[in-house]
């Protein structure tokens, strides 16, 4: 055992000598024996071929088991300084195997092993042309025929996709899609981005005026090239837009704007995917190896469909078409919803004059953005972490490290404290009505966010609308009926309305698949996102991770990408290497590929 009188660091080295000895030895008992009973080993794609955790001693010597022999991994070596703190040493290493280079994250309690995280980094042989390995972009000396940069530049774009097929084709050119074209790109793997907007960004663009991420700055880069330091903390949807379609072209990425995927099926005597695109209003059709979703977080809006929705004589739409509040002043608007887009929307309406309703159906979490950035996401994703040292890839790894299982009771302690700071809102927004829950064992908003993708909003300033009565509040109940120019709700009260806007959320992403492959092909897949944790909308059994993303899938070659801009960085690095290793002929045999338990 460790002793944890030592110094962190010693202390940690001390357990990775005896691990790797362990391992070295092929003696997983020794090995699983330097864990405590409550331990979580969590891989990204070094050990496994897959994103997965090992819950438990028992599940970590299986792991092992399987794995061991194949992966060798060897070369442990304590990065940096270890620290301690009430009782914890942590401290980031690097390892090797077989096949590729990685780095994780320790911590030990009470001398053994509480939680471990290991991720690929790179493949070995298949590096990153960074550094002392980048090209070096000029021929020096003098032949004929010589082609420039850009010469050869739009030959590769004239014949991808027509003379020379991608490896992976991804469907969807918002945040993830580009994320993950700038990972393969900067692997080697010839890959095509394919999106139905006329311009890289328009995803951003199209949405309401007052848009802004409320998400911080620091959370949010894209991979290799960062914000510049005076970009705006919480940015607007058309600079995302544009700096969207900037990274593109920098990048060099293949992207086909103004591309509908229209129909796939896998050819099984090829081994490879037939897309039919439409591209600029001709049809192609791509044999890619790899096909890739990369729709966003979600599938399909969610429209209820409400008895009289066809003989309503005012506007109605889903929050997703709402391109802004213009058209509305001095109108009987009714939003449905009490989301981040249900808000957002009611204030932007309340500002340019309308009278607005907030339906709310079911209770909502509502953290406020100053107290978000203070308690939970300070210390990672902030200017002060940044001043302390703290990297957008360190922040990103310090995330992962923490198993699932056990993120939800570290969560409640930063909720709790948040109650307390703003208890006056919370107070003034029960008493005009508002239903309030901070996740059904307390763990607020980013646990909801991991097992629904809803439930709740980040307070930019709505909240104070909806407190003071500025934007009319209707709670615990629905629209059951839509009339010429009103809505009936479902006690009985009637609302005049010229806009209806559903602010009701979206579908799984599998439901892209439906239509573009089969109902039988989605099914397979199975439901996207959530934890399986037996909470609201998030039906277990429980998984450990999020279901189908960024890894493989029950469906050979098919693969499902998304998230916000922090999850689209991060995890794109894991889905470009296990993409390449496939590309290159690497063995990726998959461990503990997780079982289809729910449909759409």
């Amino acid at each position: 055992m460790t002793d944890l009188s030592t110094h962190p660091t010693q202390a940690a080295s001390a357990w990775f000598a005896d691990f790797s000895s362990a391992l070295e030895r092929e003696d997983i008992d020794a090995a699983v024996e330097l864990f405590e009973p409550d331990c979580y080993w969590r891989d990204l794609v070094s050990f496994t071929w897959n994103i997965c955790t090992q819950e438990g001693p028992a599940a970590i010597r299986a792991m092992l088991q399987a794995r061991l022999a194949d992966t060798k991994p060897s070369g442990f070596a304590v990065e940096g300084q270890a620290t301690e703190a009430d009782g914890v040493v942590d401290a980031w290493f690097t390892f090797e195997t077989t096949v590729a280079r990685g780095r994780g994250h320790l911590r030990l309690r009470h001398g053994k092993a509480w939680t471990l995280l290991t991720t690929m980094t790179e493949l070995k042989g298949f590096e990153e042309k960074t550094g002392a390995r980048r090209v070096k972009g000029a021929e020096h000396g003098a032949r004929r025929g010589r082609q420039s940069w850009l010469e050869r530049r739009q030959e590769e774009e004239a014949a991808l996709g027509y003379d020379e097929q991608p490896y992976v084709l991804i469907v969807g050119g918002g945040q993830g899609g580009i994320a993950l074209g700038a990972r393969l790109r900067r692997l080697g793997v010839p890959a095509i981005v394919v999106d139905r907007n006329a311009r890289a960004g328009d995803a951003w663009r199209n949405r309401y005026k007052s848009l802004c991420l409320h998400d911080p700055v620091w959370y949010d880069h894209l991979p290799y090239m960062p914000f510049p330091d005076d970009w705006p903390v919480f940015a607007p949807k058309d600079k995302i837009g544009d700096w969207l379609e900037m990274y593109t072209r920098v990048m060099e990425l293949n992207y086909w704007h103004s591309t509908v995927a229209k129909k796939a099926h896998f050819d099984a005597a090829t081994q490879a995917w037939e897309v039919v695109v439409e591209r600029e209003g001709k049809e192609v059709v791509l044999r890619p190896q790899q096909l890739v979703f990369a729709m966003g977080v979600s599938g399909y809006p969610n429209t209820p469909e409400i008895a009289g929705a066809a003989d309503f004589q005012g506007e109605q739409h889903h929050s997703s078409k709402h391109s802004g509040p213009e058209a509305y002043e001095g109108k009987k608007c009714v939003v449905l919803g009490s989301n981040n887009s249900a808000h957002d929307i009611c204030a932007a309406l309340w500002e340019h004059g309308a009278d607005v309703t907030m339906v709310q159906r079911s209770s909502t979490h509502i953290a406020p953005s100053d107290s978000l950035m203070e308690l939970a996401l300070g210390g990672l994703y902030s200017d002060a972490a940044v001043k302390a040292g703290m990297t957008t890839d360190k922040a990103d790894l310090t995330f992962a490290s923490v198993p699932y299982k056990i993120m939800a009771p570290m969560q409640v302690p930063i909720y709790d404290a948040m109650k307390v700071r703003d208890a006056d809102l919370y107070a003034r927004l029960e008493k005009a009505g508002f239903m309030l829950d901070f996740g059904v064992d307390g763990s607020g908003l980013f646990m909801k966010y991991l097992r629904r993708g809803s439930g709740y909003y980040i307070d930019v300033g709505a909240s104070e609308l909806v407190a003071n009565g500025s934007v009319k509040l209707r709670s615990g109940v629905g629209i059951e009926r839509i009339n010429p120019r009103s809505v009936t709700l479902s006690d009985g009260t009637e609302l005049p309305a010229d806009l209806l806007v559903y602010a009701t959320g979206y579908g799984s992403m599998n439901g892209w698949l439906a239509d573009m492959i089969s109902p039988e092909v989605a099914d397979q897949v199975g439901k996207c996102w959530g934890l399986g944790s037996a909470t609201p909308k998030d039906p277990g059994p429980w998984e450990g991770e999020l279901r189908n993303m960024w890894k493989p899938t029950q469906v050979a070659q098919l693969w499902i990408h998304g998230g916000n801009l922090h999850q689209s960085r991060h995890y794109s690095q894991f889905l470009a290497l296990q993409l390449k290793a496939r590309m290159e002929g690497i063995p990726t045999p998959v461990y503990q590929l997780a079982p289809t338990y729910h449909r759409r």
